[in-house]
């Protein structure tokens, strides 16, 4: 008897334990490389989307290198008909997240046993679905939304495919007709999942329901993802909306054909918590391989696979798709901004996201039920930015350089040269040996011309054994002219080739307009200010070159404002945007150059990355030194004073003051209509700023606000480039206007640019420029740090 107790008492310890839930390690953020005063920002933002009625509460969690660094519960998981908290372990649907995680991870395990190809067409596998034209359609199709399919099926509208129950469903879902032909258009379709859930149930005997949990979910030990909820998860279960005889949804799959189908369907259905979602997660970021279970669920190669991404469709691309995962397209808005390009990720309708970035060891995890209460809301910004400040908050200092695949050319330059040799003149001096046999495409504008005046496109149109193939324009266009958003393609009249706009429809290189190119040329003449917009678009075109497997030179020239000086405090984690690009101050003091190094690093690109570095230039000097011709990089930057006033000035553009556009020395006056010239002159002048005077002064711009009017200001004169501060200045431009002028100032979008909601607070608050300043010096040590890895010069 007692040898039966005993065994039984085994069996019995050996069921728990491998049914036992399995859990990632949590730990403090600086345990897996992240800062935690940075993942601080995260609440602020989840706080304020909550305050905005986007979503009733949240859980987000954030892990790196094999630990769960963040975990937290914030707002209610259920405001009606009565209030309850968020808690860390709440159960979600995951709606759209269900097709990556249980239906395309399913399939890539049949991939993996051999019975599955993934460009074999379905029909082998399901005859039935043959019908209607389908009998070419493959499974990568399916999986990639290019299988020609409708998007969706509404019960609704369509309330014969189900009435007869989940079976008779499924026989019609799979003999549907082709919306278009396979691979010629992208279309998100949750019928081709549907389609992939009944292709894993007839290939493998199981629905995509028991499949997933024995090959997936069980031996991961991720006890609390599964279809069907029991009813101890149901009671943890964040509600979403009503259904139509008035009962709450809590535990019963919120997609009316999900639910139709009887809770188990590939398009969504799947439940889960933050914590067993990492499981997941840190499962695919090593390879299929899960180190917390010693299991195996996918091969490295079906990993791979699964995750590369592939142009959609092929015929006409218009992004990339990794099989069952988003990777770069229209839907992509929750994605993290600075993301590695091996990232992969997905939404869900009911307010979820998951984004994998394996160039960062690092995941996102987003789970709320923003249908609830009424069906509203929205978060996929939120996410987005989410997954932004994550990236921003791992910690540099503690990463090696990863820049093994940039390389800056060798500068022959011994010591100062007299006349300053830019990137394009180099390029030309060496008889464009790195372009030989290439067929490149070039980023430039006005700005882009050699020593002797001639422009870059002309001389590489001209260049022996290289193929211009297309031209790509910044803001202000080609020419350097236009001061509108919103610019056209158009067509070089000196070389006649097409000029795509990348300030128009896209701010990035579509795969459309890279066909034929294998390396992508940036020549532009950037101003040293963060929120300067070229900076953005070579970055954007920078990622767009890591995406689609392109090279990338950089036509390195000259910071007009010097690369000494550093000032500006640090962008707010998780802001960046097209007007600040990267984590870096507003004066930044580096060239394109080094800042593309710094991009392809910290964004982890591993783009083919070559600089071609000016020759002559010490950092200390100012443009004028260079002995180049000042060409205005854009409509209102025309003088040198004017860019080194700018990051400073440039911070207060979206409030309602002028800054002297179209007048002759635009950013060196500031005024409006209401201003008292002399009292803000004298004010400026009695808080004693290094290196400058203020004078009162009257103008007429002839552009934006208070075109035609007469507005009385200031003329700011720099009298010691070294010892101005810019940045200062401006941050005592806004204290004193907000002392003298609190109720005219406008600053309700003070902080477009300036990115910095401690220092609106302590502006607000009537705290001196002085001392935020300092505050700002501090956030600088940071960025230094930073920056020296990357300087050429």
């Amino acid at each position: 008897m007692k040898k039966v107790t005993f065994l039984f008492l085994l069996f019995f310890s050996f069921c728990v334990v491998s049914h036992a839930v399995t859990r990632l390690p949590e730990v403090k953020p600086e345990e897996a490389g992240l800062r935690s005063e940075l993942l601080a920002f995260i609440d602020g933002e989840v706080e304020r989307a909550i305050a905005n009625n986007q979503m009733p509460g949240a859980v987000v969690a954030i892990g790196r290198k094999g630990k769960l660094a963040f975990l937290k519960a914030y707002g209610n998981k259920q405001v009606e008909p009565s209030v309850v908290a968020m808690d860390v372990d709440t159960v979600f649907d995951l709606a759209s997240v269900t097709k990556p995680v249980a239906t395309a991870t399913s399939v890539m395990v049949l991939v993996d046993w051999g019975k599955i190809d993934l460009d074999e067409k379905v029909a082998k596998y399901m005859s039935d679905f043959a019908e209607n034209g389908k009998e070419n359609v493959t499974v990568r199709q399916l999986l990639t939304h290019t299988a020609g399919l409708i998007s969706y099926i509404s019960p609704r509208d369509y309330p014969g495919e189900y009435e007869d129950g989940a079976k008779k469903a499924f026989e019609r879902l799979v003999k549907i007709k082709l919306e278009n032909e396979p691979d010629t258009r992208f279309t998100y379709s949750c019928v081709s999942f549907q389609n992939l859930g009944e292709l894993v149930r007839q290939v493998s005997g199981k629905d995509v329901n028991q499949f997933s949990h024995e090959f997936i979910f069980g031996p991961l030990g991720m006890e609390e993802t599964m279809y069907l909820p029991t009813e101890s998860l149901r009671q943890r279960t964040a509600p979403t909306q009503k259904h139509e005889d008035g009962r709450w949804m809590q535990g019963d799959v919120h997609d009316p054909q999900a639910y139709k189908l009887g809770g188990i369907s590939g398009n969504a259905g799947l439940f889960s918590t933050a914590r067993d979602l990492a499981v997941y997660a840190d499962m695919m970021l090593r390879l299929g391989q899960s180190d917390l279970t010693n299991k195996r669920i996918l091969s490295e190669t079906a990993v791979r696979t699964m995750t590369a991404g592939e142009l959609v469709p092929k015929s006409n691309p218009v992004g990339r798709r990794a099989l069952g995962w988003d990777k770069r397209t229209g839907f992509s808005s929750n994605r993290g901004w600075n993301m590695s390009p091996q990232a992969f990720g997905h939404g869900g309708f009911t307010g979820t996201g998951l984004w994998i970035d394996p160039g960062h060891d690092l995941f996102v995890i987003f789970l709320s039920n923003r249908v609830h209460p009424d069906g509203k809301g929205n978060v996929n910004p939120l996410i987005g930015k989410i997954g932004t400040i994550a990236v921003d908050s791992i910690d540099r200092s503690a990463e090696p350089p990863k820049n093994a695949t940039a390389k800056v050319l060798e500068r022959k330059d011994k010591g100062k040269l007299d006349k300053v040799l830019t990137g394009i003149d180099v390029l030309r001096r060496d008889d464009f040996a790195i372009l030989k046999g290439k067929r490149v495409a070039l980023i430039s504008n006005h700005t882009g011309v050699a020593a002797d005046g001639t422009s870059t496109p002309m001389l590489l149109k001209n260049a022996e054994g290289v193929e211009l193939v297309c031209l790509f324009s910044p803001e202000h266009g080609f020419a350097g002219t236009e001061d509108v958003d919103g610019l056209k393609d158009g067509v070089d009249p000196a070389t006649g080739l097409t000029v795509y706009s990348l300030y128009g429809e896209t701010r990035r290189p579509t795969p459309r307009m890279l066909e034929g190119v294998d390396t992508l040329i940036f020549d532009i003449t950037d101003i040293g200010a963060r929120f300067y917009t070229y900076t953005s678009t070579m970055g954007a075109a920078m990622q767009a070159a890591a995406e689609n497997g392109l090279s990338f030179v950089v036509l390195d020239r000259p910071n007009p404002i010097g690369g000494v000086r550093v000032e500006g405090g640090r962008l707010d984690p998780g802001n960046e945007a097209f007007i600040a690009f990267h984590p870096i101050p507003v004066r930044h003091g580096m060239t394109l150059g080094e800042l593309a190094l710094m991009f392809n690093d910290e964004q982890n690109l591993n783009l083919d990355l070559t600089i071609v570095p000016a020759e002559g230039w010490e950092r200390k000097a100012y443009f004028e030194e260079t002995q180049i011709p000042w060409i205005n990089p854009s409509p209102n930057m025309k003088t040198v004073d004017g860019a080194i006033i700018y990051p400073g000035l440039g911070m207060i553009e979206f409030t309602n003051l002028s800054v002297g556009r179209s007048t002759d020395i635009p950013f060196e006056v500031v005024g409006t209509t209401w201003l008292d010239g002399e009292k803000l002159a004298a004010a400026l002048n009695a808080k004693l700023l290094a290196g400058v005077r203020f004078e009162p002064t009257e103008f007429t711009p002839t552009v934006r606000q208070y075109a035609n009017e007469l507005c009385k200001g200031v003329k700011i004169c720099v009298e010691n480039r070294e010892a101005f501060d810019s940045v200062l200045f401006g941050l005592t431009l806004m204290e004193v206007l907000i002392r003298d002028y609190g109720d005219q100032w406008d600053r309700a979008r003070l902080n477009t640019l300036m990115l910095h909601r401690k220092a609106i607070e302590m502006l607000e608050a009537g705290k001196p420029a002085t001392e935020i300043n300092a505050i700002w010096n501090e956030e600088l040590k940071d960025f230094l740090q930073r920056r020296e890895r990357y300087l050429i010069y």
